[in-house]
């Protein structure tokens, strides 16, 4: 029986990749004084390959943009500063986002996020997503002192929502730190599908997040 979902965030609930693109373009706009003489589409290609789909962090990825495109007059601080304080403002969330939690919460199923990531900047993420209170529990990398794949983090948020690994799914984007990391525990993997990877050995693989209570309604029902 399934008791408890944990979801990762960034390219399972949230489109990061849609939400870097809108932000990044707003950047630009905003700060049209310093990056005026630089063709916005190259602003934006630019940042979205230094960031490597957040896996680099701003602070590097602002002083290359600030050399790379000579960016003068403005300090890598402040935009770093402006990305943390307002990124936030455009969070694009995954189609049906709502409608699957919601079905969940109706079959009294328990739910907790695992992210990596710094702490008020992905709470400030998944408040913007109108999702925070679905969740039993939020586990956040910084806050925790450890990070997706370390098994720590998985038993740890099992513990919160007192449900055992065998009773439990992790849904997310990422092949090693959420699927194997998952399934190495004894979880069932649901893994979303991102159209950048190859196929991921995983337990179940979805497009749409309203495929996720229809696994767990088959799953329960089998036994």
């Amino acid at each position: 029986m399934i008791k408890a979902l944990l979801f990762d965030l960034d390219g399972t609930m949230l489109d990061r990749d849609a939400s870097v693109q809108k932000f990044i373009g707003n950047q630009y706009e905003r700060f049209k004084k310093w990056t005026g003489h630089i063709p916005k589409e190259i602003y934006i290609s630019r940042f979205i390959e230094l960031d490597s789909r957040g896996y680099v962090w701003k602070d590097r990825v602002y002083k290359e943009l600030i050399s790379e495109l000579y960016i003068n007059n403005i300090k890598w601080e402040l935009l770093l500063e402006d990305y943390l304080g307002n990124f936030k403002n455009h969070c694009v969330p995954f189609p049906n986002i709502i409608s699957m939690l919601e079905v969940l919460k109706k079959r009294r199923i328990k739910l907790g996020i695992i992210t990596n990531g710094k702490g008020q900047f992905q709470l400030d993420n998944i408040r913007a997503l109108g999702i925070e209170k679905f969740f039993d529990t939020i586990l956040i990398s910084e806050w925790e002192g450890i990070k997706k794949p370390d098994p720590e983090i998985f038993y740890r948020a099992l513990r919160k929502l007192k449900v055992l690994p065998q009773e439990s799914i992790y849904v997310g984007d990422h092949p090693e730190n959420d699927v194997q990391a998952a399934r190495n525990l004894g979880m069932k993997a649901i893994w979303k599908k991102d159209t950048q990877l190859n196929e991921v050995e995983t337990d179940y693989m979805i497009e749409d997040l309203l495929e996720i209570p229809i696994i767990i309604d088959n799953i329960n029902n089998e036994r």
